[in-house]
């Protein structure tokens, strides 16, 4: 039994505008010690599937919420609200993309780091104070025992990261889900925050769910890559499997996009063309064809399933192109061309794809 199993998640939001369906059918399973990254562009899905997880679209009065979320045998979709307080911040934690506005300005480190604890455990206030001296330096903040005294906007940004990482881990958790951990930090303060989250996974055995839209970071730290788009899983496959034979376009859109040290000096970065679709009104067919240059008349009719491709069943993809022609199309890409001439390469007539 896995640790996490989400299957055919589901979480729509009722606006006047319409219904936004923000996650649309996403499975995914998670292992004990396993990082699983889940990358996409922003808007794709990514945070809001693992809010579900953590139990707080719950509270979203236009939030309608199906399918099943699985966490160590127990369903969490149906689970009370008090039963999900006992298990968030105990046995899953998260951390969150802007340290600043998650802890609170007016409270001391120590403070706040003393009632997550308490939250979930019956010590008295000094050994809680304990654990958070510990937690601090664990984490590698220097003379953790001067700072649980400061305020969070005594800290730098890495700082801050490092005590919600801290916070996370102070009641040991089973899970942990990292929300663009990295974002608004600098490269090197990025590096050292990835090690970190990889030092402690291995040292805890915590399983690591990792949110980010930087394929890069996820190159770093997870074991499987889950690529979402418009709400859904496009391709999922272990992570030197997405990186050295992926077979959906829009990863090979997000590949290409990422700076090369083995190209010429000053050569431009290759955009994916077009922009996600609204969630209220997504495209007919494959979502990602309005922006595919592979597109075929029945993509835009034909709704892909995320099927496993072949010789490979730990490898799922959601294309309607055949699993041959998405191979030979990445090795064209790889030689350098662009996708024009890996399309013409390929024999993907010009008249079958979209304008």
């Amino acid at each position: 039994m896995s640790l996490l199993e989400v299957d055919d998640l589901r979480v729509h939001f009722h606006t006047d505008d319409g219904i936004v369906k923000a996650v649309d059918g996403v499975s995914y399973r998670v292992e004990r010690g396993q990082a699983l990254g889940i990358v996409g562009e922003s808007g794709s899905g990514k945070s809001v599937s693992s809010l579900t997880v953590m139990g707080l679209t719950r509270f979203f009065k236009s939030a309608r919420i199906s399918g099943s979320i699985r966490f160590d045998g127990k369903e969490l979709l149906t689970a009370s609200d008090e039963e999900m307080r006992r298990i968030r911040g105990n046995e899953i934690a998260m951390i969150f993309q802007d340290p600043l506005s998650s802890l609170h300005p007016f409270y001391r480190i120590g403070k706040q780091l003393v009632e997550a604890i308490q939250s979930h455990r019956d010590v008295s206030r000094a050994q809680a104070l304990d654990r958070a001296v510990e937690m601090l330096g664990l984490v590698g903040i220097p003379e953790p025992r001067k700072r649980v005294d400061a305020y969070p906007h005594e800290f730098s940004g890495g700082m801050r990261q490092r005590v919600m990482i801290a916070m996370a881990l102070a009641n040991d958790p089973k899970l942990l889900i990292a929300d663009e951990p990295t974002t608004a930090l600098d490269v090197t303060v990025q590096a050292q925050i990835l090690d970190l989250i990889q030092r402690l996974q291995s040292e805890l055995d915590t399983a690591i769910v990792m949110i980010t839209h930087d394929l890069g970071v996820v190159a770093e730290v997870t074991d499987e890559i889950a690529v979402m788009y418009a709400g859904e899983i496009v391709e999922h496959a272990s992570k030197d499997t997405i990186f050295a034979s992926p077979e959906h376009p829009y990863t090979w859109g997000l590949l290409r996009s990422i700076p090369r040290l083995d190209l010429p000096r000053g050569e431009e970065l290759v955009p994916i063309s077009g922009r996600p679709p609204s969630l209220i009104n997504t495209p007919g067919g494959c979502y990602f064809h309005p922006r595919c240059p592979y597109v075929r008349e029945a993509h835009r009719v034909t709704h892909p399933g995320l099927d496993p491709v072949p010789d490979d069943a730990e490898h799922t993809v959601r294309c309607l192109l055949a699993s041959d022609t998405r191979r030979r199309l990445w090795r064209e890409l790889q030689e350098g061309k662009d996708p024009e001439q890996a399309r013409t390469a390929v024999g993907i007539d010009a008249e079958e794809v979209a304008p």
